[in-house]
């Protein structure tokens, strides 16, 4: 015992002092500083909400709403969330120091995450419902009952990382908000949602209160846990986040792809299975099948994310943001189906072992993004008609496939960021030429790939044929010049 008070002692002596004079008034500066700088657009955008809104639109933005609670919950769950430094996860997690005090400071963090997270989910709680009347008492319910679900999601993924029960509850949380997410849409919640929005001031009141109570609860829950939790699945949380720490100090956003893919994989045992014998570009390309294949729920998560441009524009988006809705998300989904091709990238020894030419190789690897991104931006513009348009809306979606398989695989082969490139002066700030490069590799072929298909969304026309005729042009023209300029190198 005495051991362990000396080591406490050691590393009180070595922590940082408590914050001084100075240390208080820069962070006191600091925070009039951004209210100064964000007060008036933000005052700006809530006077903007002191009107009813459309009944039509309350639905859709409600399903938003239930989504967005659904991802933050989703990412904590996957994220740990509760971690420590690498280095204090090998020499402290497993001395018999307090866990809880080693905790304390990431859990801080968290709650700092969740604060800024529900501020932005109380605003656009606001946006769906509208403030009618009492535009200032609103605000504040709003923003107190989005900073209540979000710290209390934040505490059930504390709580879910200590124990299979409330891992279940955490899961069961998730599917429910899903499920509302669907009943809204449908347009089912529409009377409750009316209700809710006129609501008294005293019932939002009592509302605000019991959200408050739930997320204290859990809240106090989850700091009593923070001794419970497993050893094993904080050394796993600690390595994944120095792993993301380390891409983020290196500014190399490519790694992350890897910790991602390494994290699923590192936990299954696969069995082994006798390949079928196709030619050799397509058996090049079988592998990322097979991966496919062996995660059904990302197939699941894809299939469902189909009618969410579809949601957008019954929230109020423009045709605009409705075509660059599917066009980004048919990349997204383009890009879950070219690890190999950026395995291949990063290490060209072992791609050439294979015996297969880089432009027949890049040839059998794009089928499968180019299926996967026709089929879902074809549900996706299935599911929504632009005034005036017909039923072969959806044909543009095979039309655009090469194009984005092009534009995924470019992606996958890009270069890692090259900081030697000269900044850009603009009157936004400093713009670094290497890190916007980085950005728009992939996302630029694809855009110019599926220009027509773009502008048939952004003005919709009844007469298709022609957009239809040249958006098959462009989409394969665009994915033969890349394979015909295609090289050894990344890019």
């Amino acid at each position: 015992m005495n051991r362990v008070q000396e080591v406490r002692t050691y590393l009180r002596s070595r922590r940082r002092g408590s914050a001084g004079l100075a240390d208080r008034y820069v962070a006191v500066f600091g925070i009039a500083m951004i209210v100064a700088v964000a007060g008036q657009p933000v005052s700006g955008v809530l006077a903007g909400l002191a009107a009813p809104v459309d009944p039509a639109r309350v639905g859709a933005g409600a399903a938003l709403l239930a989504v967005a609670v659904a991802g933050f919950l989703a990412a904590a769950r996957m994220a740990g969330p509760l971690f420590v430094a690498p280095a204090d996860a090998s020499w402290l997690l497993l001395t018999p120091l307090h866990r809880r005090s080693l905790l304390s400071r990431t859990a801080r963090m968290l709650g700092l995450v969740a604060l800024v997270a529900g501020l932005l989910l109380g605003v656009a709680l606001l946006a769906v419902l509208g403030a009618p009347d009492q535009l200032v008492w609103r605000v504040l319910g709003a923003l107190v009952l989005g900073v209540s679900a979000t710290v209390g999601g934040m505490a059930l993924a504390v709580l879910g990382q200590s124990s299979q029960t409330w891992q279940f509850w955490l899961a069961a949380t998730v599917a429910a908000l899903l499920v509302v997410a669907v009943v809204a849409v449908s347009g089912q919640l529409r009377t409750v949602l009316a209700v809710a929005a006129g609501a008294p001031l005293t019932a939002v009141a009592a509302a605000v209160a019991g959200a408050v109570a739930v997320s204290a609860m859990l809240a106090g829950r989850a700091w009593m846990s923070l001794d419970r939790i497993p050893s094993r699945d904080l050394v796993t949380a600690s390595t994944r986040a120095g792993h993301v720490a380390d891409a983020t100090v290196g500014l190399d956003p490519s790694v992350f792809t890897w910790i991602a893919e390494d994290t699923h994989w590192r936990s299954r045992t696969l069995v082994s299975r006798r390949w079928p014998k196709p030619p050799a570009p397509p058996a090049l390309a079988w592998t990322e099948w097979v991966r496919v294949a062996r995660r059904p729920g990302r197939l699941a998560v894809i299939a469902a994310a189909a009618p969410l441009p579809a949601v957008l524009v019954q929230a109020g988006a423009s045709p605009a943001a409705f075509g660059f809705a599917v066009l980004g998300g048919a990349l997204a989904v383009a890009a879950t189906a070219v690890s190999g091709a950026r395995r291949d990238a990063d290490n060209p020894a072992l791609a050439r072992l294979m015996g297969v030419g880089l432009r027949p190789g890049l040839a059998a690897r794009a089928a499968l993004p180019a299926l996967l991104s026709g089929a879902w931006a074809a549900a996706a513009l299935a599911l929504n008609v632009p005034d005036g348009g017909a039923v072969m809306w959806w044909v543009f979606g095979p039309l655009m496939a090469p194009a984005l398989a092009a534009g995924a695989l470019r992606m996958a082969r890009r270069r890692p960021i090259d900081h030697s490139l000269p900044v850009i002066e603009t009157g936004a700030g400093a713009v670094p030429t290497g890190v916007l490069l980085w950005a728009v590799a992939g996302a630029d072929l694809a855009a110019l790939g599926c220009l027509p298909a773009l502008t048939a969304l952004t003005s919709p026309s009844a007469d298709l044929g022609p957009y239809l005729l040249a958006q098959g042009v462009t989409g394969v023209a665009v994915l033969l010049g890349y394979l015909w300029r295609a090289r050894a190198a990344k890019g």
